[in-house]
This record gives C-alpha cells, structure tokens and sequence, in this order.
C-alpha cells in the first residue's frame, strides 16, 4: 500500500483499483493527446466514441454476452432504475413481482407500488433479512410481468447463490454491489442493472445490461428519457452521457479482463471473504455475523460486536491503522466491511489480523 493510502473498506462510493486511477491521473490533462481532459472533449469526438465502444465491448465480452444483448449508460443511478423498470415492463395488466431480501429490494417495489403494479412474490423481511429466499419460497402471481431480485445485499451482508427458476417470466436483477464478481448465467436474466459506485467506478451513471429484444419496445407515454430504448436506439448518446463516469467504468472492466476476468475475480474474492468469515466463526462468542451461513455475501461482510462501544472503539482503532469505513449501516448498527474487486487481499489480511488482535485484548 502506498504510504498516502488507506485501505478503503467504504460501501460505495468504494474502493478503485489503484493501477486505474493512475492511469486517469496520467490522461487527466491530455486525453488521448487532445490537450484536454475526458471531461472537456464533445461526447461526439471520435476518441470519446472510442472510449465508450470499448467499454461496452468489454463488459459484454467479460459476461460472455452476444449481440442478441446491449449495454446501456443511464443516468439517475440504480434508484431511477427502480421506477423505470415498472414503467417501461410492468403493463398492460401486468404486474412487477419482487423478492424482497433487503432494503434495496424493497425501495425498488415500492417504486412499482406507487404506480400500482407492484407484487410480493417473497420475502426475508421476517428474519431480519439474515438470508435470501429460498426457491420454493418464491410464489409468482398469473399475471407476472417480470421477477425482480437485489442479487447482493449491501445492508446486510446477503448474497444470491443461485439463479431463481422463473419458467419463462422475465427476470431482472440489480447487481449494484456484486457485478462483475464472479461468473454467473448472466444469459438467464432479460435486464440487468448496477449503480456503479460500489463494484465499478464513481458515482453518476448506471450501467445496464440487457436482452434487445426485452427492451426495444418501451411505452409512448412514458418521458423519454425513462424509456430503455431511447438509450438502445441512441447508443446511450441521447443526450450529454456522464462522460468521465463511463470513462472511469471502461478502465476497470479492462482491469477485470487483466487480472484474468471473472473467474479470477471471483476466486480472488472467496479468498478474501473466507479471511472475515473465519475471524467471525472461530470467535463466533464476540463477533456476531448478521447473514446466515448459506446467504453470506462475498462483497459485504455484516457483523456486531458485544456492545455498542466496542463497535465504536474497533472503529476508532482501525481508523488508526489505516483500516476505514468499517461503519455498519445505520438502520442495522455494527460493523461492515466491502470488500470489492478492487480491494487487494493485503488489505483484508490487515483487518482479519486486527479482528484477533482487537478480539484477545478486548473478551
């Protein structure tokens, strides 16, 4: 770790990889020999097109996606996403069915709520949302226009581990905290979406991943720019895109492609996540995990402590050596550490080792 560094266990805006953000620094003032700036050239010039193509080529590349699927950049974050998808699928008498495993999920259906279309077809809301649902937990209703999951849950540490079985019926997911994680069936969902700034780049822009033909017929009465493709038709050039947030979101898929794509990733990550999870297993009388065991995500590890004091003072001290944003969620206290792509396994080394040293002087 550089010596101006800390290790960034913040749950988004999150952690960067370092080789990437030297490279903007190094572009930062001359893009692509312009004498400007990424953020100062016309989202028309050939060399932003070219940034912008390569991004989406390798993002469907690294998910092993044809043309039969398009890569959007919407702006709004993942929370517009929670009214668009309901606008632009959940009609003509058809309703959005939602699995409700955290908070996310659960903003996202009362978004479909609000315009009347919205359905339970499950929930951990009754256990604290400790797990994700089960597959025989998910009951559809006749008229389900498509199946929405929260594939990770930054809150509270949970995770999908399969696919859910939907017999025909669209399934969308926001993968915000955990895309480009690991290797999935990303061919199994009609529309993926993922704010950015957790697992990917900063803040403004949402990225969107979806089947052509899913998306190419987006209701006339909605506004235009609410409408999936107006993005599909457009390029995602519509209007003046987030230029630097998409920039910044093509530098890390060609990372990913460099460490060996996601089949690296997501050993790299097992291994990470296994270093926590085994802190909190071996001493399992003083850090209590907040996920069952099948549920635990490998991005958001969620835990208390015996006291709220010392949840402050692990903070505190870890803060000291450089270890930060290890803060829990507000609405469930404790402790939680994201530990995304980018974070290197040295820094989740240096936290499970202040977990043990942190846990014989304080039982």
């Amino acid at each position: 770790m550089e010596a101006n560094r800390v290790y960034n266990f913040n749950p988004g805006p999150a952690v960067l990889p370092l080789e990437v953000l030297k490279e903007a620094q190094a572009e930062l003032l001359n893009f692509s020999n312009s004498g400007m700036s990424i953020m100062e050239i016309s989202h028309r010039a050939k060399e932003y097109e070219e940034v912008h193509n390569k991004a989406k080529a390798d993002i469907k590349e690294l998910m092993k996606l044809g043309d039969d699927y398009d890569v959007l950049f919407v702006q709004g974050g993942a929370s517009m996403e929670f009214a668009m998808v309901p606008m632009n699928f959940a009609i003509k008498g058809k309703r959005g069915n939602y699995v409700l495993s955290g908070s996310f999920a659960t903003k996202a259906y009362k978004e479909a709520e609000i315009q009347g279309v919205g359905y339970i077809a499950g929930s951990s809301k009754a256990n604290d949302f400790r797990n994700i649902p089960k597959q025989d937990e998910i009951k559809l209703s006749d008229d389900a226009a498509y199946l929405h999951i929260c594939y990770n849950n930054t809150i509270y540490g949970t995770e999908y581990h399969y696919i859910p079985e939907t017999n025909g019926v669209p399934l969308i997911a926001d993968m915000s905290s955990d895309m480009l994680s690991r290797p999935i069936d990303f061919s199994k969902f009609s529309l993926i979406y993922a704010g950015v700034q957790k697992n990917l780049g900063p803040a403004g822009v949402a990225l969107v991943v979806a089947k052509k033909s899913f998306i190419e017929n987006s209701p006339e009465n909605i506004p235009t720019m609410l409408r999936y493709n107006t993005y599909s038709k457009k390029n995602s050039l519509y209007n003046t895109p987030p230029a630097f947030c998409i920039y910044m979101v093509g530098k890390v898929a060609a990372w990913i492609k460099k460490q060996g794509g996601l089949t690296a990733m997501a050993d790299r990550n097992a291994k990470k996540a296994a270093l926590l999870y085994d802190v909190i297993d071996n001493y399992s009388d003083f850090y209590r995990g907040h996920a069952q065991k099948d549920s635990r995500s490998f991005m958001n590890v969620t835990l208390r402590l015996p006291t709220e004091e010392l949840e402050a003072k692990f903070i505190a001290e870890a803060k000291e050596q450089k270890l930060c944003g290890l803060k829990g969620h507000r609405s469930v206290g404790g402790l939680r550490a994201s530990i995304y792509n980018a974070m290197p396994y040295e820094g989740v080394k240096s936290l499970a080792d202040f977990m043990e040293k942190f846990y014989q002087k304080n039982k």
